[in-house]
């Protein structure tokens, strides 16, 4: 199962991470299907670094060419110059495999919850974080999340 191989991979580099997205909404309890893997991480040098290893460790390679360096550097430009929210990872061999590093969003600032998924500890993101989330981003489909989760 791809999620719980990029959840190993990144507590074997020791990256504080927090599932997001529709990931993180199907595992509150709303029904909700995706493909990719969104996350957080704190967002310092050493984070975005352990989390580039980790997700390189599992054969994923950034889908543009920067390095958590850059991300690091020039997060600010790049949300306001270039509307970059996510820092994209794929498999080159299986396009069903992505991870995005939502650089949005800093851990250190947020609540997590720990769930059990095939005896694996994930964390993910506390329901209200997640909706506060959701809502600020204004996306038709986050909006629809924050809906359902709601309701839960």
């Amino acid at each position: 199962m791809f999620i719980l191989r990029v959840i190993e991979a990144l507590k074997g580099h020791r990256v504080a991470y927090a599932i997001v997205g529709g990931y993180a909404v199907a595992l509150h309890g709303a029904v909700r299907g995706t493909v990719d893997i969104d996350i957080i991480v704190k967002l310092s040098q050493k984070s975005l670094t352990a989390a580039e290893r980790a997700l390189t460790s599992i054969g994923l390679q950034s889908r543009i060419p920067v390095s958590a360096s850059d991300v690091f550097e020039f997060r600010k430009e790049y949300i306001e110059k270039r509307n970059l929210v996510a820092w994209s990872f794929s498999n080159p061999n299986n396009p069903t495999e992505v991870v995005d590093i939502i650089i949005t969003h800093d851990l250190s600032h947020m609540r997590t919850k720990t769930l059990t998924v095939n005896g694996v500890a994930v964390q993910i993101l506390s329901l209200k974080d997640l909706i506060d989330m959701k809502r600020a981003s204004g996306r038709p489909q986050d909006l629809e999340d924050v809906k359902a989760l709601e309701k839960l």
